[in-house]
């Protein structure tokens, strides 16, 4: 898969372990977060990792900041983007397969049941059911034109 990440100074290592363990499996990723404590903003880096995604080619998208809910709140107001704020496998696997979600929140200063990486995983392997969540992720998206 190829997946952009960008993440804000409160999840630098969130942000590293999810970015080694992706790169171990083999995926590609494109990384615009930081690496350095120097504050940033995460709007800022919300929108740089959903203009990059919309360029095309990406499979999906990670944000990450302190608690993941300023970021995905960011990246729901770019037209086209349905960010899911996840914590554990059963809201990362129905992201994708009720939301078809395009992008992944979660936070750094977030202590999580389960391995970041396994969640990580849940969203990944599962897939979009179609059905009777189409129209309800067609009229997500309508929301985007006002």
């Amino acid at each position: 898969m190829r997946i952009v990440i960008a993440n804000d100074q409160a999840a630098i290592a969130l942000k590293k372990l999810l970015l080694s363990w992706l790169k171990e499996k083999g995926h590609e990723v494109v990384n615009l977060g930081v690496d350095v404590e120097d504050r940033v903003d995460y709007p800022d880096m919300a929108a740089a990792a959903c203009a990059e995604y919309k360029k095309g080619g990406y499979d999906f998208g990670i944000l990450l900041c302190g608690t993941g809910i300023g970021i995905s709140m960011a990246a729901n107001k770019i037209e086209g983007i349905r960010c899911a704020l996840v914590h554990d496998l059963f809201t990362a696997s129905m992201a994708r397969e009720h939301n078809d979600a395009n992008f992944i929140a979660m936070g750094g200063r977030v202590e999580y049941a389960v391995a970041p990486t396994e969640i990580l995983a849940a969203f990944m392997d599962a897939s979009f059911q179609g059905g009777r969540h189409t129209e309800r992720v067609a009229k997500i998206m309508e929301l985007d034109k006002g």
